[in-house]
């Protein structure tokens, strides 16, 4: 304990008796002097008293025997402030002997001594008149007369005292007094559960120990005020303090067998609390706390399940404990899924949100407790809260293979279309981050394109939410892996979002760069066009086309949407489609025309389907594209003809370059094969008299359209030679990119490696493909010929 006060009479006059001569006396001369009518003397005769007693408990009874209680008992009301302290010192020291507290009984002396504890009385008098009744309350009577006479509120009161000997001295008063049921009863009026939890902090063991003693009695029937419990376990030092006394795993034990919903409810609480510090939470799981909380999921209270789940959910943070309440917690967790209480419900789900959360061994015990369907199920769930964590744990199980397979096929992304809708920022964040972590499948993204999930995704993109914007950025960029679904995603408004947010420097971020790129990589009808740039990796498939560069802010049209435009003499659209319509059988014909009008390929798709497999043609086009992903044309209402020139294109090509063995050569051939079909070479100064213009006037003419199959121009002009060389390229196997330039130039670009004098490679050069006026011959990028190629 702290430092004693010195308990000692002031230095008398001169004219008066010298303390030393007091003490000398013996004792019998001293009781006799407690009847002095001088206060001087009567002060230190109670000293001398004071320090006699104080030496062994002989002396008290010697003291009793000489009637000195009698006496100091008249003291205790005495009007003179140092009198009346030392006389309660007197009795305090002395209280410790039985024979002296029978006597005091009979005394009556526990008003007075209450009557000592007013706030405005001295700490010494608070000290030593806390101690006489802490001493005399081992006995029942005296606790009734304390109880009837007031003594509680202030006893309680003192707990709060800056001296640790009087906190020390009214705690024991306390906890000797609620060993009684009414005074228990008492204490719960007067809110003594607070100050106590307060005390398992000081920072003497001794207080630490009575404090829990007395919370240990109170608490069967003061249990709503162990809410409190978490304030003392949230310092780690106190804590420590009272798991090295024993105190916590006590404390644990009883909670353990406590069958009172209260109890366990606000016990779960505080743990919960307490929790939040990592060092508070290995001090927990020594003590196997996780035990308790599990018992608790058993329970037949919703409120007590509640508040386990919570704490289940905030000991996750310790690796230790989430696996012991992961193996054993989890198969009871899932049951309490199908909960008709909301709340239940929804604290259930949290806790196997973070027992799942970087665990893929508790991932796969949700999985075998067979919790994927009521997972699914709780995502009709009312409560936000609910909803979100259940779409967290099933994200959390797709990463694993089975797991994801499993939940896929009881239709994922159809579920998540409702949660992509909500006004709760955290639902919507959450069900953008699994249309990410489930999109990876195409069937997935196929699934979610069906349902109209993605509209309400893009719509995600607006948000002011960094957390969902970034997460659904994240969902584009998965699902615009495949050019159906970057398609529908930019007729959605999915493209022009993200430009806008990339020009913004608050809102661009990562993830809306990289989004906007796979859309456009998997657009590329679109990334050229705005673009005006296809890289060596953006491979031109079927469907692709280009309707020339589009105004910022400007709408771009699909294929379909362009061929209901009226004949205009506005730039042709050219268009690649080097692929037969399925069950379309056409004979080879050098010179057919075929109409682009949607009504005369419907048409022949009618046709095709009637026909029967004995009475097709013996000549039918092959061509096998190279490529793997290209757009479903059959499927879209507008059916664009086949170009079977351009399948012979690609076929003559490959015939004639993929047997040369060097890329350099390869590269001069293809440019000479792309001229020879456009138009031959053009000499430079005769570029003005190469009417390329009327040619595409009257192929568009003779189509009835603005579209043009590439391989119907007979004279093209940069930008058509460069898309054709684009194309075949990436059919058989170039890489080469394409570039748009200004007043209908464009271009393509090569890298290619050479070898020094002495066999050595060198790195890659790039080089500018002439198509014009040298066909086949290499511009070296950077060059003067290359820059007046491209006229910059």
């Amino acid at each position: 304990m702290g430092k004693k006060v010195k308990k000692e009479a002031e230095s008398p006059p001169k004219d008066v008796f010298d303390p030393l001569l007091i003490e000398s006396k013996t004792p019998a001369t001293v009781v006799l002097m407690l009847s002095s009518p001088e206060n001087e003397v009567l002060a230190k005769a109670c000293d001398a008293l004071y320090k006699f007693a104080s030496k062994d408990d002989e002396n008290k009874v010697t003291l009793l025997g000489l009637g000195a209680l009698e006496h100091l008992y008249k003291l205790l009301s005495h009007e003179d402030p140092l009198v009346r302290r030392n006389a309660i010192m007197v009795f305090g020291i002395m209280a410790s002997n039985n024979d002296v507290r029978k006597l005091l009984r009979e005394l009556d002396v526990t008003n007075s001594l209450i009557s000592q504890l007013a706030p405005e009385e001295d700490v010494v008098i608070h000290e030593f008149a806390t101690l006489c009744l802490a001493h005399m309350a081992v006995e029942y009577t005296t606790k009734v007369k304390i109880f009837e006479q007031g003594g509680l509120e202030p006893l309680i009161r003192l707990l709060g005292s800056p001296d640790p000997d009087v906190k020390k001295n009214s705690l024991e008063c306390i906890y000797l007094l609620v060993q009684d049921f009414q005074n228990r009863a008492a204490v719960r009026e007067l809110n003594v559960i607070p100050p106590l939890l307060g005390l398992l902090e000081s920072e003497y063991p001794v207080i630490q120990s009575l404090a829990l003693q007395t919370l240990e009695e109170l608490s069967n029937l003061h249990i709503e005020t162990l809410a409190v419990l978490g304030n003392c376990l949230e310092d780690v030092h106190t804590l420590q303090q009272i798991q090295l006394t024993g105190g916590l795993k006590k404390l644990i034990s009883f909670l353990e067998v406590s069958t009172v919903p209260d109890i366990q409810k606000n016990a779960a609480k505080a743990i919960t609390k307490a929790a939040y510090d990592s060092e508070i939470r290995k001090i927990l799981h020594w003590e196997e706390v996780e035990k308790f909380l599990l018992s608790l999921l058993e329970t037949n209270n919703d409120e007590v399940k509640i508040a386990a789940s919570q704490a289940i959910s905030a000991m996750c943070e310790n690796m230790d404990s989430k696996c012991v309440l992961g193996l054993q917690g989890i198969p009871q967790l899932v049951q309490l899924l199908s909960s008709d209480n909301e709340e239940v419900k929804e604290a259930v789900v949290t806790a196997l949100t973070n027992l799942t959360t970087a665990s893929p061994r508790n991932a796969s015990v949700v999985a075998e407790a067979e919790g994927i369907v009521p997972l699914m199920n709780t995502l009709n769930a009312q409560r936000d809260g609910a909803i979100s964590n259940a779409i967290a744990v099933l994200t959390n199980l797709s990463l694993q293979e089975p797991s994801r397979v499993s939940i896929q096929s009881h239709g994922i992304m159809s579920a998540l279309v409702q949660p992509l809708r909500s006004t709760n920022s955290q639902v919507q964040s959450k069900a953008a981050f699994a249309v990410a972590a489930f999109g990876c499948d195409a069937d997935a993204r196929t699934e979610l394109r069906n349902v109209g999930g993605l509209g309400p995704l893009v719509e995600l993109l607006h948000s002011k939410n960094e957390e969902v914007r970034r997460n659904a950025c994240w969902a584009v960029m998965v699902c615009g892996s495949d050019e159906l679904t970057a398609v529908e995603l930019c007729r959605l408004g999915a493209l022009d979002i993200l430009e806008e947010i990339n020009l913004s420097t608050k809102r661009k971020s990562e993830f809306s760069e990289a989004a906007l790129e796979k859309l456009l990589d998997n657009n590329l009808s679109q990334k050229y066009s705005r673009m005006g740039y296809l890289s060596s990796s953006n491979i031109i498939t079927n469907g692709f086309y280009d309707c020339g560069q589009i105004k910022h802010g400007g709408k771009f049209l699909s294929l379909e949407e362009l061929s209901k435009q009226e004949l205009t003499d506005r730039r042709a659209i050219i268009f690649i489609n080097a692929k037969p319509q399925e069950n379309i059988v056409v004979q080879k014909v050098q010179d057919a025309s075929p109409s682009v009008s949607g009504r005369s390929s419907r048409e022949k798709s009618r046709k095709g389907k009637g026909k029967k497999e004995e009475e097709k043609p013996k000549e039918v086009i092959q061509v096998t594209p190279t490529v793997q992903e290209e757009i479903n044309l059959e499927s879209s209402h507008w059916l664009p003809p086949p170009d079977f020139i351009l399948m012979d294109y690609i076929n003559d090509a490959s015939k004639k370059i993929l047997p040369l063995t060097n890329t350099r050569e390869q590269v001069v051939a293809l440019a000479q094969f792309v001229a020879d079909k456009m138009g031959g070479t053009v000499e430079r100064e005769q570029l003005h008299n190469f009417c390329w213009e009327l040619n595409m006037s009257e192929i568009e003419f003779e189509q009835k359209s603005n579209i043009v199959p590439i391989a119907k121009i007979k004279r093209g002009t940069f930008y058509h030679r460069a898309l054709l060389f684009k194309v075949i390229a990436d059919r058989i196997g170039i890489g080469c990119s394409l570039v748009r330039g200004k007043y209908n130039r464009a271009w393509n670009e090569v890298r290619l490696v050479e070898r020094s004098p002495k066999g050595l490679l060198l790195p890659p050069q790039e080089y500018i493909v002439d198509l014009m006026f040298e066909p086949g011959c290499l511009l070296k990028q950077g060059s003067a010929k290359a820059d007046q190629y491209k006229r910059i």
